[in-house]
């Protein structure tokens, strides 16, 4: 039996000044090993929801629990280095390697040379980069597909138990985006870790998801597996949803394609 995750329970979160909850009372339970994005338009509260799993963002009321680990008693240093965490800016560092760069949190944690470069070279390999070719080059030399695979690299560093993915190819073109969707899913089934992926595209939602969390105004409209979203949609919101995916399909088929 799978282990539970990821544990929510009634989260809510409002900013200084704001007029209501940017989360509001989400409560969710993910299990170990599955593939959950969440999807929403900006300003639903997907990414603020992200950023209080590894303590950027405290929650006003609730309480969310790693592995049954309440994380609110936890250091904030130490919740973040047990979560790979991946944005869509990537941030390398610019004056450091792409070698440097992966090794960045085993370096703080005082893993040996000889770990670090072991790892670096297993990693290159595991996001599709020659080793050799890339190690030593700067982030300046890399096209934004192949920065985003080496932020990839450098979250699971340190072999953590949950990824955390927020809109990481919202900036890549359409060709280079299609194929790091399929790299993202080919790790995921190898390494079998728990991955969240904040997107506000419906059909990379539903591509990479083994279950979608829809979002709306800070609250948890639907979350369930693609089938019973498109068969069962819980609402209004989520029903507008899909009819613009299909919609988006007659457009393609109209074109003849």
């Amino acid at each position: 039996m799978s282990q539970i995750a990821i544990e929510i329970s009634h989260v809510s979160k409002k900013f200084k000044n704001g007029k209501s909850n940017v989360v509001d009372d989400v409560n969710l339970t993910i299990k170990e090993g599955e593939f959950i994005t969440i999807l929403g338009s900006s300003g639903s509260g997907k990414t603020t929801l992200l950023k209080m799993i590894n303590r950027l963002y405290e929650p006003d009321e609730g309480a969310i629990k790693l592995f049954d680990e309440d994380i609110s008693t936890v250091d904030p240093v130490t919740v973040r280095r047990r979560i790979g965490y991946v944005i869509q800016q990537v941030g390398l560092f610019p004056h450091m390697t792409i070698a440097e760069n992966i090794a960045t949190v085993p370096k703080l944690l005082r893993w040996s040379k000889k770990e670090i470069d072991e790892r670096v070279t297993e990693l290159l390999h595991l996001v599709g980069l020659e080793p050799n070719d890339f190690k030593n080059r700067y982030p300046s030399q890399l096209s934004g597909g192949q920065q985003q695979r080496i932020g990839l690299a450098r979250a699971l560093a340190i072999n953590p138990k949950i990824m955390l993915l927020d809109e990481p190819f919202g900036a890549i073109d359409a060709i280079n985006r299609m194929n790091l969707q399929n790299e993202l899913l080919r790790i995921h089934g190898g390494l079998k870790k728990t991955f969240l992926l904040v997107t506000h595209d419906i059909n990379e939602a539903f591509k990479l998801g083994t279950k979608v969390i829809i979002m709306n105004e800070g609250k948890v409209r639907q979350f369930d597996t693609l089938a019973n979203i498109v068969n069962q949609p819980a609402d209004e919101f989520v029903s507008s949803l899909i009819v613009s995916s299909r919609q988006q399909e007659r457009f393609w088929e109209g074109l003849g394609c």
